[in-house]
């Protein structure tokens, strides 16, 4: 069993993807996503990052395009995310700005949802 609290926290979006994804993807260049997996879901958390003033927990399975969609974005100096309610309005999670909500691939939930 794995402690959530042993998991990097970095600073925002931008500090998390060169530090972290950006790595990873060097090493492993087939990589889909953050878990090297093809599919199914998981809940295994990747890393932490802080955004508006929260901290913002990444599943493992979010695909690492749709993270290097929202670096560009940022990078062009937009804010690439929109937060927005999960279905049972029981917590958040960011949605790429521009990208549609169904089969968004990336899984990025508010540290305080359940």
């Amino acid at each position: 069993m794995t402690n959530d609290n042993a998991k990097q926290i970095f600073a925002d979006f931008n500090e998390f993807y060169v530090k972290a994804v950006e790595p990873l993807k060097k090493e492993n260049p087939i990589f889909v996503r953050l878990d090297g997996k093809t599919k199914g879901d998981t809940r295994v958390i990747f890393a932490y990052f802080m955004y508006q003033d929260r901290k913002w927990k990444v599943n493992a399975d979010t695909h690492i395009d749709r993270l290097k969609i929202a670096f560009d974005l940022g990078a062009k100096g937009d804010d690439p995310f929109v937060i927005k309610m999960l279905r049972d309005n029981k917590g958040e999670y960011l949605a790429i700005k521009g990208q549609p909500v169904r089969n968004s691939k990336i899984y990025i939930y508010a540290q305080d949802a359940k």
